[in-house]
This record gives structure tokens, sequence and C-alpha cells, in this order.
């Protein structure tokens, strides 16, 4: 007889399985549909799915319950089988794993951090009938996962305990790293929990390992019990209506070992990982000899934001040299780009209603020389300002051309073309259509991706409201003048095939192209002559990196984005200044060649380091004998 969980976890790490929905997609089945359903209905894909888990390594394995309660199962009109789904999923899992695995009842959070309507007696009772079927059939622990809030974990670890004493895992998915999502700082929360009888606490989901290894820093303390940690395989990417991930096997049992150091027993994967992930990362901890009593390690790293509060006179300056009369913007950015070396520079849009630091970028990028800032459409699925209203204030106020992404996921066709007569009424007319991060995986996981258009066809779309003809095909009284960009990557195994896709976009109407960030001067060369051919003009992205764990995250967690192995190694250990340092030299190297093939720049800022892309912008001015003060 196995001993329990937690007597277990003192002697060893123990590999947890990975995920399941993400796993059935990749296997076939679509979105839309409950695949807690397939307990009843395929219960062979679902053992398959466990056993495939076991035999790479895992010892920890999840029954496929995980939105099995009452309130997500009747969005499908399944609620009367909740009993016999969870029932289903805990047999099958059992007999999927051989004696030396723990099956433990995958309960989701039901509210999910926006289902307020629902009060604690209906969150109460779904849990408590979830639990009793799951208990039923006698699994080795109950874990619940992907909660925000820390009042609905203690209810339903309240719930829990009034029944039964079975090992408990409480794991968090958070936005904010080192609070809940109502607020709580994590040690708080955790020691919390812990007090009311959880035995395990942890993260998963929201993030790939990178996010998750940060919010295990910024825990401040030790906890004082094992952690469980269960990240994404990165960011999710989402092109011809389908859903990969980035972060693969390696990194992930590189990254294994470093939460192990940080008293991590149950390290698995969430969304987007495969047995592959689960094999590596067994195999890395398999001579891992933890420590007895092993908490949480209270490491807290600089951050990787500063305060610009200093800098917010900037904007006031800038602002009182102005005339009040209207700001007349120069010709368009291809017909500049024709002529001379052009920088476009991207700066996030808040997440907050404090604009002081982005005005203060935005007129610091002006007084630089950039010929227009770029704001991206909610990028990454997190909930940011409207770029239509700060597109108005950039340009009204500091005189910089705004050019404005627009997203395929956030509107249908109604509020697509609303936006655009918006945009034309204000008079902003530069606009880059993109395809947009799934919603599922931001920081309102409830909400919809609307999808209504391809990338293809919403440039379509907007310019068919340059020859006068709405959406629908009627008649405007007058005619836009977009000029409508497209997104390239060029950081993929066959260039050749990109960029057949990026000609269909031209031939759908791209004025022109911005690629995404180049780490590499042999892919730029080869980029430059694999595009010479094509009608527009390309602005290639570079950004440059912050530190060495952002140079490590870009490369294994964020969808098109590449590094070479010597940039890697030249930003390895670097943080704070010394980290910007390296990465505006190695930006610098990268524009030497860059320069030399295309005239247009495209810079990204990281992390709100504006003073980053000024100095980079100064040297295209210092290089090319353009004078833009």
């Amino acid at each position: 007889m196995k001993p329990d969980l937690r007597t277990k976890l003192k002697q060893r790490i123990l590999t947890g399985d990975g995920a399941m929905g993400t796993y059935l997609y990749q296997m076939g089945f679509p979105v839309g549909v409950s695949y807690e359903e397939l307990n009843m209905t395929r219960p062979d894909v679902i053992e398959s799915v466990h056993r495939r888990y076991y035999e790479a390594g895992a010892r920890v394995i999840e029954t496929n319950t995980f939105s099995a309660n009452l309130v997500k199962l009747s969005k499908y009109g399944l609620e009367s089988e909740m009993e016999a789904i969870n029932r289903a999923g805990a047999r099958i899992a059992k007999a999927a794993a051989a004696s030396d695995a723990y099956v433990v009842g995958a309960v989701g959070s039901i509210r999910t951090g926006k289902l307020k309507d629902l009060n604690d007696s209906e969150v109460s009772d779904a849990f408590e009938r979830q639990l009793h079927a799951l208990l039923s059939e006698g699994v080795d622990g109950i874990l619940f996962e992907t909660f925000y809030e820390l009042d609905e974990m203690r209810l339903a670890l309240g719930l829990i305990r009034k029944v039964s004493q079975v090992p408990v895992i409480c794991q968090f998915a958070v936005e904010d790293v080192g609070r809940t999502q109502d607020g709580t700082g994590l040690l708080d929360a955790f020691t919390l929990l812990k007090n009311e009888g959880a035995d395990v606490v942890g993260f998963n989901c929201r993030s790939g390992p990178n996010g998750i290894m940060r919010a295990v820093d910024a825990i401040g303390g030790p906890v004082g019990l094992p952690l469980s940690i269960f990240p994404n395989a990165g960011i999710p990417d989402y092109v011809d209506g389908k859903y990969t991930y980035s972060a693969g096997p390696d990194y992930f049992a590189e990254m294994a070992l470093r939460f192990a150091d940080r008293g991590a027993r149950i390290i698995g994967g969430c969304c987007g990982t495969t047995p592959e992930h689960i094999a590596a990362m067994a195999k890395a901890l398999k001579d891992y000899k933890p420590q007895i009593n092993a908490a949480a390690v209270a490491v807290v790293p600089e951050p990787e934001v500063i305060d610009l509060s200093e800098q917010t006179e900037v904007v006031k300056d800038a602002s009182e040299e102005r005339p009040e009369a209207p700001i007349l913007l120069e010709p368009n950015l291809v017909d500049i780009v024709k002529v001379r070396h052009t920088v476009i520079v991207e700066l996030d849009p808040p997440r907050d209603l404090d604009i002081t630091k982005f005005m203060a970028g935005a007129a610091a990028l002006k007084a630089c020389g950039a010929d227009a800032i770029t704001m991206a459409d909610n990028s990454l699925a997190v909930t940011r300002m409207s770029n239509l209203a700060l597109a108005a204030l950039v340009k009204e106020k500091v005189g910089l051309r705004p050019l404005v992404h627009i997203a395929c996921r956030d509107r249908n066709l109604i509020g697509t073309q609303s936006h655009m007569m918006g945009l034309d009424a204000l008079g902003i007319d530069h606009v880059l259509a993109v395809t947009g991060d799934p919603a599922r995986f931001g920081d309102l996981p409830d909400s919809s991706s609307v999808y209504d258009l391809t990338s293809f066809e919403m440039i379509k779309m907007i310019k068919q409201l340059n020859e006068g003809i709405a959406f629908s095909g009627k008649p405007l009284k007058q005619k836009a003048k977009f000029v409508v960009g497209a997104a390239f990557n060029p950081n993929v195994k066959h260039l050749d095939k990109a960029v057949q896709r990026l000609e269909r976009k031209i031939a759908s109407g791209a004025d022109y192209i911005m690629t995404q960030p180049v780490y590499d001067s042999v892919l730029i060369e080869k980029m430059a002559e694999a595009t010479k051919h094509l009608s527009v003009p390309v602005f290639i992205g570079i950004m440059p990196l912050a530190s060495g764990r952002n140079a490590e995250y870009l490369h294994n967690e964020v969808p098109g984005i590449q590094l070479s192995d010597l940039v890697r190694k030249r930003m390895t250990g670097l943080e704070g200044a010394a980290g910007r340092a390296e990465g505006v030299q190695i930006s610098k190297e990268l524009l030497d060649t860059a320069l030399q093939h295309f005239n247009g720049i495209y810079f990204m800022t990281p992390f709100m380091f504006y003073d980053m892309a000024v100095q980079l912008t100064d040297y295209v001015w210092a290089k090319t004998g353009v004078k833009r003060h």
C-alpha cells in the first residue's frame, strides 16, 4: 500500500501530469464542447491520455473533471450528468495509472474571477456535489486549481474539510505577481489556507514557467508547506484558426529544477503541455533530493519596471511649447520610408487609469525624432486602456503620429466597422491588422474571442472603407484614407513559406509590413533577400532585452520570438541597469545590419523603459546622418 500523499512529498518530488483540454484539442477534439463529457462518451480517449502521462513519468494524475460542476456543465445542458461525469473521471484515471501514482480529483474555480452574480449558496452547492462524487470513488486527494480569489478558495477548502481529511492541494492562477485577484498578498493567502487545512499550495495556468517563477519569488517569506507548480507551455499563438504553444520540453526540464530549488514538491504542466514535457521534467527530477520540510524560498528579484513619475514634467513642458493650432503631420509613413530611414516605436497602453508614464514616454519619443508611436490592442489578451483614446491624445497633445493595432479578437463586424469609423473621424489613419491573442489566456479568461474576421479579411474590409463602401456593402458618403499594415514573423523554420503567407496579406491590401523582433544579423540578411521583391516596405522589428530572465522568457515562452544562442549567452545573469545596457548594445549591433537593408525600423519598448527606445532612435539618426530633433 502506498503512503499518504503528504508523507510521500516529504520523501521525494512527484512529477505531475500535463494538460488535458489543450491536449485533446491537439488530438482533434474541437473547442466549444465539454471535454469532461468525454468521460462518458469516449472513456477510451481519456484513459489513453492519462496513461500517456503516467508512462511519461507523472505520478500525480488529475481526473478529467476540472469544469465538471453544476454551473459549468449547465452551459452544455449536462448538469444532470454531473455526478456520473465526476465518478467516471475518477474511475478512468485510477484505471490508467499503476498503484504508485496518486489520483487527485481536479476541481476548478466556479467564479473564475468573473461570475459575481453567483451567490455563495449556489457556489457551495456546486462544490459540495462535485466533491461528494469524487470522494465516493476513493481519490487520493483533491486539487483545487486555477482559482483567482482567496475567498472562493477558502470556501471550497472549508467544504472539503467538513467531510474529509484527504490531502488537499490549493493552486492559484495569479495575474499580478505577489497577490491574488481579490488583492490578498500571497504569503497571507497561503498562511490562511495552511491554517484552514491545506496540505500543498501553489500555482497553475495563466502564464508559463517564467511568470510562475516570478510569483514564487514574490511570495515574501516561508510558507511552511510544499509547493505545487503547473505552468502553461508559454503564451499561446493563434494562427489560421489553431492554437499553438512555444515552450518546449527541454525548457520545462530546466525550469523544473529551479522550481524544486524553491520548495516545489509537485511539478507538472498546464495548458499546452504534453507527455513530452512531462517526460523531460521527470527525467530531470529523477535524482533530485529535496530537503526535509522545505518551504517556498522567499527570493524577491529586482523588479522589471521602474518608477518614471519623476519624468512627468516632460509632458507638461512639451505641451506648453506647442501652439493651440492643430498639428499637421507629415505624409504617410509609406511615402516617408521610400525616401529615408523611418522609425516607429511601440509603447504599451497602461493597464490602469494613470497615463502619466505613457504620455511621458510619447513626449520623449517625439523629442528624439521618432516618426510614429504604435500601440497594441490589448496584447496577450490582457486588458489595457483603449489605444484609440491614447492615439487621439498622442496626436493632439504630443504631435506624434499614432499607429493603432486592430485585433480580430475583441470586436465583431459591427464593432470593428464602428471602431474604424471613429478612427477616421479623429484623423488617425495608420493601423496594423493583427489576429490577437486568445482571450481565454488573458486576465479575463471567461471573455469571448470573437474572431469574426481573419487578419487577411480585416485588411480587405478596412481597405473597402477606403473605397467608400461599408462592411455591409452599402455605399458611404465619403471615403476613408487608411494606411493598413500587416504583421510578419520571420522567426520560423521555413522562411519561404512565411513570405508566401505575407504575399497573401499584400494581395489582401496591406500597404506595409511590421515584423516580430529579430535577434540575429544573419536572419536580417536572409529576410532582406527573401522580401526584396515585395511591393510594400518592411519595418524590421527590434526589441531591446531588459535582462537575462527577460531574454529566456522571450525565447522560450513567447510565440514568434527566437533569440540566437549568442544573444542568450551575452544576456545570461544580467539584471537591472547592466542588463538594459547590454540589451541596447545588442540592438545597436543588429541595427548596423538592418540599416543596410531596410529603411523601416520598428522598435518595441520593453516594460515601459522608453529611454532604451530613445537611445536606439538616436543611434539610427547618428548612423544615417538624418537630423530629426
